[in-house]
């Protein structure tokens, strides 16, 4: 049986050594032949890269591997690329997140100005490592899951539209793993999806059981009172932060109680409520950098000193188990279902073809095959629109280096209060991002 091999772009990230240990776990399933890290940043891929030598030796000695800031030396002869890419790490996301707080909006990752900041920051990063694989591996896929994923998606359709890209996240994943605790099934696999949206932007329409049965009723019945929140030791030792997301899902699902909701649309629906409960001073990136970012590289540095990494454990989030998936579909063409963004193409049948949308798709060796979803209703194509609209104008912005509209996509994201608040919070992103972004004009 062929042999994989892997490429892991963002080798010092601490997701990084979850991956690892994932796709040796899963090497029955998945076959691999080596895994090789890169990163620009030497200092942040040594650590990671060194603990991952030791547990691979360990785990599975049989997989070659190494670590590299050479995009010659990683990129060639692989056959995917597995990305996961943060540009300006930890300390721009601060800034995505302090600086809308500043004017009283709010202040994420991938929502709202914050995404956007963060977005012009990716953009050339992704496209960087699709040209190193077409030039040194052009049969290889990447499968992408560098945030922010709805700009980055919008980016390389219009950048690389024939690239062997498909842009992922795990957010959907760790939702359903969720719906399968509360309906006691043992995994979110043993449920059928319908699903549509955006990225972070999306809504569970149906969802059965292998023998056609369901389990909505039970769901929205658990929901309406509670939300995504489970009575469980896992969710209790979650960060309170991601404990009151969960629970907000209540408050995101009465608006439609006829679909399930992302948690992520509480940043559009209620903006007032997370600015009120932000900490202006200590936000999410404050959380990781105290607690993940330390964490991992800890436990890389004790691996590293002791020699061993037996006694010790990495933790594969849901993003790794998906990839995985991914790549195993693709290999072998399973015609997996999965949820994956992809350019609409009619699979929603009232929107626009061009937009990238988040649906059901069939995964095989060539790719994806998205589902039908049928028409959308009026309230979630006219949110939908709404934020298609924005992620289009921030590409815009970057190809064509215009202040005028990235204005524009601030001031219609639903996050905005006004065009002069848009206007002072571009402003400030600007500076902060002056070695980030392009020159706008």
């Amino acid at each position: 049986m062929k042999k994989f091999n892997i490429l892991i772009a963002g080798g010092g990230s601490t997701y990084t050594p979850g991956i690892v240990a994932m796709l040796a776990d899963h090497n029955d399933q998945f076959p691999i032949g080596e895994i090789k890290l890169y990163d620009d940043l030497a200092e942040r891929q040594e650590p990671i890269g060194e603990a991952c030598k030791i547990m691979l030796q360990e785990k599975n000695p049989d997989i070659k591997f190494s670590y590299t800031t050479d995009p010659k030396e990683a990129f060639t002869n692989i056959d995917f690329c597995m990305a996961h890419i943060r540009v300006g790490l930890y300390a721009m996301r601060e800034q995505d997140e302090k600086i809308p707080l500043k004017y009283g909006v709010v202040g994420q990752e991938t929502c709202g100005p914050g995404g956007l900041a963060y977005g012009l920051r990716s953009i050339p990063g992704v496209i960087e490592l699709v040209d190193y694989m077409e030039k040194y591996s052009p049969d290889a896929w990447m499968l992408n899951y560098s945030n922010p994923a709805a700009i980055v998606a919008e980016a390389t359709r219009r950048l690389r539209p024939n690239s062997k890209i498909i842009n992922i996240c795990d957010m959907p994943i760790a939702i359903e793993t969720i719906f399968a605790e509360i309906l006691k099934l043992d995994s979110r696999k043993d449920m059928n999806v319908r699903y549509y949206g955006l990225n972070h932007f999306g809504w569970w329409t149906d969802i059965t059981d292998k023998q056609g049965n369901d389990l909505m009723p039970k769901l929205k019945e658990f929901v309406s009172e509670n939300g995504y929140a489970l009575e469980t030791e896992d969710f209790q030792h979650k960060h309170p932060s991601w404990q009151a997301t969960f629970k907000k899902a209540k408050d995101l699902y009465a608006l439609d109680p006829e679909t399930m909701p992302n948690t992520y649309l509480k940043y559009y629906f209620y903006p007032d409520y997370e600015v009120e409960h932000s900490d202006p001073n200590f936000t999410r990136a404050n959380e990781v950098m105290e607690s993940r970012e330390k964490e991992v590289f800890e436990t890389a540095r004790k691996i590293v000193e002791a020699g061993t990494a037996v006694g010790t454990e990495f933790h594969a989030g849901a993003h790794a188990t998906f990839i995985v998936d991914l790549a195993s579909a693709i290999a072998f063409n399973t015609m997996e279902r999965m949820l994956l963004i992809v350019p609409n193409n009619g699979a929603i049948a009232n929107f626009p073809k061009d937009a990238m949308v988040e649906v059901p798709c069939l995964v095989g060796k060539n790719g994806p095959e998205p589902l039908s979803m049928g028409e959308i209703p009026t309230f979630q194509k006219g949110l939908m629109e709404q934020q298609v609209a924005v992620e289009k104008l921030v590409v815009e912005a970057y190809i064509e280096g215009s202040y005028q509209k990235l204005w524009q996509a601030l001031t219609l994201s639903k996050t905005v209060p006004s065009a002069k608040v848009a206007k002072d919070i571009l402003d400030e992103l600007i500076v902060a991002n002056k070695d980030f972004w392009p020159e706008l004009n």
